[in-house]
């Protein structure tokens, strides 16, 4: 027995020592409990180089573990104290280091590096004035934290991040968890150290920096919320966050389970990639949110407050395991943020909302694009507003109790951990006793949109079987649908129904069409006489006043339809409507006072004396020191009035390298169209050799084509 016993248990341990793991397997082989590390950022040079110690269980023999790291250099690998061999690829370190079953170890690394996304520098290459921001932040959703700290991609390796940045001192540090203390560690730096409790996944670690004030709240529960701000922008702090606490307390009760993170906080950052981030317990979101309180009724954080907001849940407390599984994320973020919305603005507001995605689902389903929403690949469209539906059918089906008795479940079950549709659909079997095979098959695996069971259940609504029969009569004539257009517009009037009916008027000049369109001025309603603003292209005489006092109107949307129309409209009373709205700067874009210095530049007739300085401004948007929005929508006017300075080029050129690649095809797209121009093809040449490598490069590739 000895002889033959040892032999095998020796050949047993080789064997289990020998094995390797791979990017997809290593949570198998490996635990990660911890990870603390300390970062120095160094904006000026985009650089930073950090200190990590992470700890971990060994939970199967392996001959070497990985962490992912893009395009980083270490000067330190340590497991257990000991120096330990390492191999770099593009986008990993691999540690070789043969390790056993074990409950406690610790691998330390120090690493520099550039990076190219993930964390962005903003502003660092100006001057310092008041009106630049500068800031640092990051945008890790998906797998990219791993650009800036060695960290995991696979969403599945949640651990405890706490987290010690170093940065200057004269700026604010935000990062997720608990800010456990500031130390100033020379002159210049200080050190912000930050602790969290409970583990996640690293695509939800984030750090902001920039000068920052912040407004404190509590919620109901007692969770400190902290919603920032810069200096410059404190009079739209009101606006911008208006409902936030009244969406959180909303959200904690509807969901049934409490906040799952130490505190909650919101920052605003300048050219931000999408809309919003629910990053753990530290929500970025973009600077073009912030608006006043005119600029609230167009367009406003709210609903984007209450999906970031959601997501603390369903995506960070309880995560995906895989893309086709993403519905689970987004689909509840959206979901939960419409309940929220409807609590503040009413359930016509709701089914309103419903409707206009089961319009958009319905359309791509009819082109034979529908998606299912266990398709890793699919659309925002189907992921967000089809995973919504998908939601509302669902607790139509189980009923209010059984629905938030499952969700209450679920959340429970699984937190801190990764789950898949079908460990969601068995909590909500167990909960409701329904067995949840077809709704399955119908609104998770069907690629064509259910329109006939969305529209049952829109009909629901008694606002929408109004709205359905206003909408029903868009192709009678006007004095055919004469009585039901003036009782859409009956006080008090809805505002979609009486958009509905004000939108049927379009092109019509009919005496009953002025009529209606007299009924719909008086209504008073914001959004009714937006629709008049928005749609009516010539103006009747007999309407020439009510629609000049669409201009006083609290709508920076109206503001700026009814100024284009009417300076299109009465060419002798341009001055009047310039005169009336040259103080107005709009919403975060500019868009009134960005349309006001072009009107001003194409009316020579009107304030020729400061015409210079007109286009110095107008012109001077297209700056990099400026937000995209701004700079986009000045080289749009720009392109209108064909008067792009050499200056105005450069910026675009430097636009189509930007890293928000909406923007950055924005420019691109000008550019081809400019370049069939010859004055403009000239001027490029011209330029070339004063770019930048990689501008100019660029620029090269598009001349030969």
């Amino acid at each position: 027995m000895k002889n033959i016993f040892f032999p095998f248990l020796f050949l047993n341990a080789y064997l289990a020592i020998a094995q390797s793991i791979s990017p997809e397997n290593q949570i198998e082989f490996v635990d990660f409990k911890t990870v603390n590390a300390e970062v120095s950022i160094y904006p000026e040079s985009a650089k930073i180089d950090g200190d990590v110690n992470y700890s971990f269980e060994v939970l199967k023999s392996v001959d070497s573990i990985f962490i992912d790291a893009e395009d980083m250099s270490f000067k330190e690998v340590k497991v257990n104290g000991k120096e330990a061999d390492f191999r770099l690829a593009k986008d990993k370190i691999w540690i070789q280091k043969k390790l056993s079953p074990s409950k406690e170890n610790i691998l330390q690394l120090k690493y520099s590096g550039s990076p190219k996304q993930t964390m962005y520098f903003i502003n660092w290459d100006l001057g310092n004035t008041e009106e630049i921001s500068k800031q640092v932040w990051t945008q890790g959703q998906g797998r990219y934290t791993s650009h800036w700290l060695p960290s995991f991609d696979d969403m599945r390796e949640k651990t405890i991040f706490n987290l010690k940045i170093n940065f200057k001192k004269d700026y604010q540090v935000i990062a997720n968890g608990k800010l456990e203390s500031e130390t100033m560690l020379n002159d210049s730096i200080k050190q912000w150290s930050f602790s969290m409790q409970n583990p996640m996944s690293s695509y939800l670690v984030a750090v902001v920096a920039g000068n920052y004030k912040s407004k404190e709240l509590q919620s109901a529960g007692g969770v400190p919320i902290s919603l920032f701000y810069e200096p410059k922008d404190k009079n739209l702090v009101e606006p911008t966050y208006r409902y936030s606490k009244q969406i959180f307390d909303f959200l904690v009760d509807e969901i049934g389970v409490a906040f799952p993170w130490q505190n909650y906080k919101q920052i605003p950052v300048e050219d931000f990639l999408y809309g919003g981030m629910e990053n753990t317990g530290t929500t970025i979101f973009s600077e073009s949110m912030l608006t006043d309180s005119i600029g609230f009724k167009d367009r406003n954080y709210v609903n984007i407050n209450a999906h970031e907001l959601a997501h603390q849940w369903f995506g960070d407390l309880v995560t995906e395991t895989e893309g086709k599984h993403h519905w689970l994320q987004e689909g509840f973020a959206t979901y939960y943020a419409l309940l929220a919305e409807k609590q503040i603005f009413g359930e016509d507001y709701y089914y309103w909302k419903l409707y206009e995605t089961a319009e958009q689902l319905k359309k791509l389903s009819d082109r034979g694009e529908g998606e299912a929403l266990l398709n890793p690949k699919a659309s925002s469209l189907t992921f967000y507003q089809k995973g919504a539906w998908a939601l509302h059918i669902l607790r139509e089906q189980l009923g209010d109790e059984a629905f938030k008795i499952g969700i209450k479940n679920y959340l429970e079950l699984y937190s801190f951990k990764n789950v898949s549709t079908e460990d969601f659909l068995k909590v909500m079997e167990n909960a409701s006793g329904q067995e949840l095979s077809q709704f399955k098959k119908d609104w998770l695996e069907q690629s064509a949109f259910k329109a006939n069971a969305a529209l049952n259940s829109l009909e629901k609504s008694a606002f929408i079987r109004k709205y359905l029969d206003v909408a029903a009569v868009r192709e009678q004539s006007v004095g055919t649908k004469y009585n039901i257009l003036n009782g859409a517009l009956d006080f008090p009037v809805n505002d979609y129904v009486g958009q509905e009916a004000v939108m049927q008027l379009q092109g019509t000049t009919a005496q009953e069409a002025l009529d209606l369109y007299k009924k719909a001025f008086e209504t008073g309603n914001i959004f009714v006489r937006q629709a008049i603003a928005s749609s009516m292209k010539e103006i009747p005489q007999p309407l020439k006043s009510e629609f000049e006092d669409l201009l006083n109107d609290d709508s920076y949307l109206t503001k700026e339809y009814a100024l284009m129309t009417l300076w299109t409209n009465f060419p002798m009373d341009r001055a009047k409507y310039l005169s009336k709205t040259r103080n107005i700067q709009g919403f975060y874009d500019k868009n009134v006072r960005m349309l006001w210095l072009t009107l001003n530049l194409v009316t020579p007739e009107y304030d020729a004396g400061n015409s210079q300085a007109n286009y110095a401004e107008l012109s001077g948007y297209t700056h990099t020191k400026y937000p995209m929005e701004i700079r986009q929508n000045a080289f749009s006017y720009l392109f209108q009035i064909d008067a792009f300075s050499d200056q105005n080029l450069k910026d675009l050129m430097q636009g189509t390298q930007h890293y928000a690649y909406r923007f950055r095809d924005f420019c691109r797209q000008l550019l081809k169209e400019l370049l069939t121009h010859e004055k403009y093809l000239e001027k490029f040449q011209q330029l070339s050799d004063s770019l930048p490598k990689t501008e100019q490069e660029y620029l090269q590739s598009q001349f030969s084509k």
